[in-house]
């Protein structure tokens, strides 16, 4: 299925596009390595008209100081925002997004994001896209009350189906094998005709480990992994009702610290101002 890439810098105004520029420059100078994500991928991948502001750069968390001591001199200053998994480039009242893992600390950002990424370019400038494996793998997971990735999976999945490497895709998604499997049953019911553009040989394997596990006892520990979708939807799940966070160590890859400051943030988030 071919794709088109869009034109997505007119809306954006001069000074910011300055911004991303002189930093995308900065760091290619430098030789750091960095994947440009969100809406510039997605758009180059399916051909989705997505209009964005927005400028995601995925760096491995080993990267981030090294990134920030080479932004300094070029007038830049950077924010360790969330340390499990996100930071900021800041310059006046503006940023970008410097991501190394997920919001639930699963999708982190390793070499393969970058052994596997493709060429391409933005704003004029060369740079590469994060792969689309790993795309989906960081999107499957959001399932907040006001944001759902789900439809960028299932877009992703529709263009990019012939070239994916899906055992690699597979493997990503050990052990939330769930997920993956609930997103390509959501395919096959959005788009029926074509349907087997997911491999048979994938979809029996899930399927085969989904019958097992329901002929097998369910885990004694009482866990909610929700949290994992949404930091905020199954909260009285773990404050109230007393389930064990998926979230966090030894079942996630979050500490209570990392979670507390992931849990207060909503309040900003939410301020209307």
């Amino acid at each position: 299925m071919q794709t088109t890439i869009s034109n997505q810098e007119h809306d954006i105004d001069p000074d910011t596009m300055d911004f991303y520029r002189r930093v995308l420059e900065t760091l290619n100078e430098s030789g750091m390595p960095f994947l440009v994500g969100g809406a510039y991928a997605f758009n180059h991948y399916t051909g989705v008209n997505r209009q964005t502001r927005d400028l995601d750069l995925f760096i491995c968390r080993r990267d981030y100081e090294r990134i920030s001591q080479v932004l300094l001199p070029a007038g830049f200053e950077t924010e360790l925002t969330f340390p499990h998994w996100l930071g900021k480039i800041r310059f006046r009242d503006t940023y970008i997004d410097l991501i190394f893992s997920s919001g639930n600390a699963i999708a982190e950002v390793d070499d393969a994001w970058f052994d596997h990424a493709i060429d391409a370019e933005v704003m004029g400038i060369p740079t590469k896209f994060c792969p689309v494996e790993e795309m989906i793998w960081s999107k499957a997971f959001i399932m907040e009350r006001e944001r759902f990735d789900g439809a960028d999976v299932i877009h992703l999945l529709l263009t990019r189906a012939e070239e994916m490497d899906w055992q690699r895709l597979l493997d990503r998604f050990e052990p939330h094998w769930r997920i993956l499997l609930s997103h390509f049953i959501l395919f096959g019911f959005i788009y029926p005709a074509h349907r087997n553009l997911i491999p048979t040989w994938i979809m029996d394997n899930l399927l085969e480990r989904l019958e097992h596990e329901v002929h097998t006892d369910p885990p004694e520990t009482d866990i909610c992994q929700g949290t994992l979708l949404s930091r905020e939807q199954y909260l009285t799940d773990i404050h109230q009702q007393g389930l064990k966070d998926g979230r966090i160590m030894p079942f996630g890859n979050m500490t209570p610290k990392d979670t507390k400051r992931w849990t207060d943030a909503i309040a900003g988030d939410h301020d209307p101002n």
